[in-house]
């Protein structure tokens, strides 16, 4: 039998248009947030857990691991995107999960046209890609609260400082 949370996981955004569309139907608030999500740490869980609290149904875009090469260099991502959409579908706060292999989700946030786009605060509302379009389509952007002290990099970093 399938796990339930593998049902959230979609190869692509064709997989989920069912889903998204039932969801509009329903007049769900759909909220849309996007990352690499590498090494899922609490600070990611916080973050996911007050994005979920928005709406009605959180959909997280992930980069794909070239795109995640291109953002982080050449060393990651450490996990590939299967199991880091895995890990991210496991979580009770998200409802699906879609992978996006350009620099940006700017494609997969016109596909799904989210009723709230987050990002974490370490972000400036103009530099949210897809901050515009969302806003011209009647939508909102927020920018959520930041974990400071907590990251994948730092995480990478005390690994191999202590194994060393």
């Amino acid at each position: 039998m399938k796990e339930h949370y593998l049902q959230k996981v979609k190869d692509h955004f064709r997989e989920a248009e069912p889903v998204l569309g039932q969801w509009k139907t329903e007049k769900a608030k759909i909220v849309f947030t996007n990352g690499c999500f590498d090494i899922l740490h609490s600070g990611h869980v916080q973050y996911l857990q007050e994005a979920r609290e928005l709406g009605d149904s959180l959909v997280i875009g992930v980069n794909d691991d070239a795109s995640v090469q291109m953002l982080k260099g050449s060393h990651r991502p450490i996990l590939p995107l299967r199991e880091r959409m895995i890990m991210l579908a496991a979580l009770q706060m998200v409802d699906l999960v879609i992978p996006f292999e350009e620099e940006t989700p700017e494609t997969l946030i016109r596909q799904v046209k989210p009723d709230i786009l987050v990002k974490g605060g370490d972000y400036q509302l103009e530099n949210i890609v897809g901050a515009e379009f969302v806003l011209k389509n009647g939508g909102d952007v927020r920018v959520l609260s930041f974990r400071d002290g907590i990251s994948t990099s730092q995480i990478i970093d005390r690994i191999i400082n202590r194994f060393k």
